[in-house]
């Protein structure tokens, strides 16, 4: 199998080994004039998207508390097209998300700005990996989430204290790596510094922090793939 993961439960993550394989992705190759058409239909739709390169995976193994995988650098116009149908079996989305927690124990997620490709959705500021995060032929995950939470809120988590390790759940839409940083600063303390970061930024990917206080507080917009996220957080 070339996805061979538990689906649809939280897993521990004691190693993640996420290999590159400069080789084409064959989701890519098999689907060019497909992407294209889809990509010239995406773009007429909303004009401010940007065919840049994000990670696609062609294999996803856990065994034992060990995640391996194999991605490939594709236009995000493949992406596009992969995301709108998922019924090729050769690829797999597998993405990182730091999971901010503030003083008070409530979570800090971000509503994705109306010129992006999630308008409107809700979850916890992120990016597709791309290939800034490759370190000698792997990905550096911490990494990713580090730049992506510092360019989307301004919040550095360096100087957070941060889960361990890491975990996953994983689902037919994709798999999810997610690590808990501990802010210093209660929920709304932690918006009120975003919303600046917003409104002092002239080009904003994200529109609003949102807070989610309970497992049952689940804002509109919510990305299907954060509620067990969400759920864990608070079960425990």
């Amino acid at each position: 199998m070339m996805f061979d993961i538990p689906r649809n439960r939280m897993l521990g993550v004691d190693t993640a080994e996420l290999a590159f394989d400069a080789g084409p992705h064959p989701y890519e190759a098999a689907n060019i004039a497909d992407i294209e058409a889809n990509w010239q239909a995406e773009t007429a739709r909303n004009p401010a998207l940007f065919d840049g390169r994000v990670m696609l995976f062609s294999t996803i193994r856990f065994r034992d508390g060990r995640l391996d995988g194999r991605c490939h650098a594709i236009r995000f116009a493949t992406f596009m097209h992969w995301r709108r149908t998922r019924a090729e079996s050769s690829a797999e989305h597998l993405f990182a998300q730091a999971m901010p927690v503030a003083a008070d124990g409530a979570l800090v997620a971000i509503r994705m700005g109306a010129h992006t490709a999630n308008a409107g959705k809700v979850y916890f500021a992120a990016g597709s990996f791309d290939l800034d995060d490759l370190r000698d032929g792997r990905i550096d995950i911490g990494s990713n989430m580090r730049r992506e939470v510092l360019e989307e809120t301004g919040i550095d988590l360096a100087e957070c204290r941060r889960d361990p390790g890491l975990h996953g759940h994983s689902a037919d839409s994709g798999t999810v790596l997610t690590q808990r940083y501990f802010l210093d600063a209660p929920a709304d303390a932690v918006a009120a510094r975003i919303r600046a970061f917003i409104a002092a930024d002239p080009d904003p990917e994200i529109a609003d922090a949102v807070i989610i206080r309970r497992p049952d507080d689940l804002p509109e917009g919510l990305m299907p793939h954060m509620v067990p996220l969400v759920k864990w957080h608070f079960g425990g």
